[in-house]
Parts: C-alpha cells; structure tokens; sequence
C-alpha cells in the first residue's frame, strides 16, 4: 500500500500593520459602526453651507479625505472620528463645541479635535501668531493628535498643489499668509512631523510639500507673474 505522505500547512506569516496613534499593531478589519456614522451627520450638519477655499466644493470633502488618510495609515474609528471633526471646534462655535464634542464622542475624540484646533475664540489672534502657537502645540502632542493632524495637513497641501496647477501663482491670494506665509507654515509642519517616527501620511507629507516648494520656486518670475510653460514638442 503506498503511504500518502501528510501535508504540512504553510505557516503563513502574520501581516502586520505599523502602529500610528493608537492603531492596533496586528492586521485586522476596520469596524465603523454607528458611532463613525453619527460624527458624519454631526460633522455634516456643523459645516453645512461651508466650502473649500474659493471654491464651490462642500468642506464635508475635506473632512471625509482626512478621514479616508487616517484609517489607511491605520488609525481606529475614533481616530476616524477625530478627523472628521477635526475643523468643527474652529470653524463652527469655538469652546462651547468642544464641550459638546466630549460629550458625544468622549475625552479621546475631543483630545484629538482640541489639539488639531488653532483658535477657539473669537477674535482669532493674527495668523502669524496663530500658526506658530500651533506649531509649538504639535511639539508636545500626542501620537493620536499628530496623526489627524498630519492627515490634515497632507490633504490640504495636495489640494494647494492641484489648484496651483490650474491656476498658477494666483493660488497664493487665498490665504492669509500669502506666498512665502503659506510655503513657511507647511514647511516647518513637515520638519516638524519629520522629527518624529516616519509613517505613511509624513512621508507622503514631506513629498507634497518638496513639490509645492519646486512649483513654486520655478512658477514665479523676478516680478512674481507666474512664468510661462515650456513649448510642447
């Protein structure tokens, strides 16, 4: 009788995912649940009416894409949720919303969006001012905090990066620190998540704000007029 030799499974290596916040070091499905769903109607409603900058696009697309980079980089439904409302205490009722934040979603989500937010008051102190009391903040903050935070500040620098694409120099008009203002605060954000263990989200930070730096460096003559493209062959 011929012996049928056993088969021995393949030991089959545990994927793992790196830690970022509080994300969990082991592979396993993210669960949104009614929680997440509740923050988007509340983060939904709180905006409604609110846009992108010179634009027509809702602000709900911000908050959904910083979202969306959280729970890729790993990040856990409250993390999610952190991102979500990460604008809600500055863009819509200061400190009394925070309070609010805590006590629908808890100390953690509300930790998150406390520490994602420049300015809780009205009126906001100038925008120098503002910019470097958050840089400042971000030196201390938790794992959780820089996560969302970085997540911000990715999408919005790809979104600055598309917009100067069509629209060139013009771009820089939109925002209060202007020109070298703006290239400044994302440049040092960078150097600053950089100072820190690397993840997906800071290096892809570091990559958009490296090409918005060259855009802007080759887009912009002596005058400060947006040079002309090269002639296509």
């Amino acid at each position: 009788m011929r012996t049928v030799p056993k088969t021995v499974p393949k030991t089959v290596p545990t994927q793992r995912r790196p830690s970022f916040g509080s994300a969990p070091g082991k592979l396993r499905r993210q669960r949104l649940g009614p929680r997440f769903l509740r923050a988007f109607l509340f983060a939904a409603d709180q905006h409604s009416g609110q846009t992108r900058k010179a634009s027509t696009i809702p602000y709900i697309t911000h908050l959904m894409g910083v979202a969306s980079l959280v729970l890729e980089a790993g990040g856990d439904e409250g993390l999610a949720i952190g991102a979500l409302l990460h604008d809600v205490v500055e863009d819509c009722g200061g400190a009394p919303m925070l309070k609010e934040v805590r006590r629908r979603f808890g100390r953690r989500v509300a930790k998150v969006v406390d520490g994602c937010t420049d300015a809780d008051t009205r009126p906001q102190a100038p925008w120098r001012e503002r910019k470097e009391n958050y840089i400042a903040h971000l030196k201390k903050a938790d794992a959780d905090t820089r996560l969302v935070a970085a997540a911000d500040k990715l999408n919005n620098v790809r979104s600055i990066l598309s917009d100067y694409r069509a629209i060139g120099e013009s771009v820089w008009s939109r925002f209060n620190g202007g020109r070298e203002g703006t290239l400044w605060y994302y440049r040092t954000l960078r150097d600053e998540f950089l100072r820190h263990k690397q993840n997906r989200i800071t290096r892809e930070l570091e990559l958009a704000v490296t090409e918005l730096e060259s855009l802007a460096a080759g887009g912009s003559s002596s005058d400060g007029r947006r040079s002309p493209p090269a002639a296509r062959a």
